[in-house]
């Protein structure tokens, strides 16, 4: 089964507008950074994407694990809960966000949570449309 793991947590938007908060807002909200990666790993390559992004290239799991010093399978790992939040994909064997900046990220996921609702509004309907609800 295919899955994207949509997660959104409602936390209180950073006070001042310093763009590492707003940065960690923004992949805490979408349930990306946790307590347990005390290294800030998962951040740290999130916004190593975001460069790339910036400069219209991928980046492989290797590089990554080179450029910020974390073993491969620690990227893997977070790579992994990336691409199974629907925010990074495997182009080319490079990894790269979704879309070219962070505003049209927000607006995909909008989409992606739309179309889930969707689809569980019309399970649920011939559900009870069975069972003669």
């Amino acid at each position: 089964m295919d899955f994207q793991k949509i997660t959104i947590f409602k936390i209180r938007k950073p006070i001042k507008k310093d763009i590492n908060e707003e940065l960690q807002w923004l992949g805490s909200s979408l349930g990306l950074f946790n307590l347990r990666d005390k290294d800030q790993s998962c951040f740290r390559i999130f916004i190593e994407l975001i460069k790339n992004t910036k400069n219209n290239a991928g980046i492989t799991s290797d590089e990554l694990a080179y450029r910020l010093n974390l073993s491969r399978g620690t990227v893997i790992h977070h790579i992994k809960k990336l691409k199974n939040s629907g925010l990074v994909i495997l182009e080319h064997n490079k990894y790269i966000l979704r879309v070219n900046n962070l505003n049209s990220l927000v607006d995909e996921i909008n989409r992606d949570l739309q179309r889930t609702y969707e689809d569980l509004k019309d399970v649920a309907k011939n559900i009870d449309r069975k069972l003669g609800l």
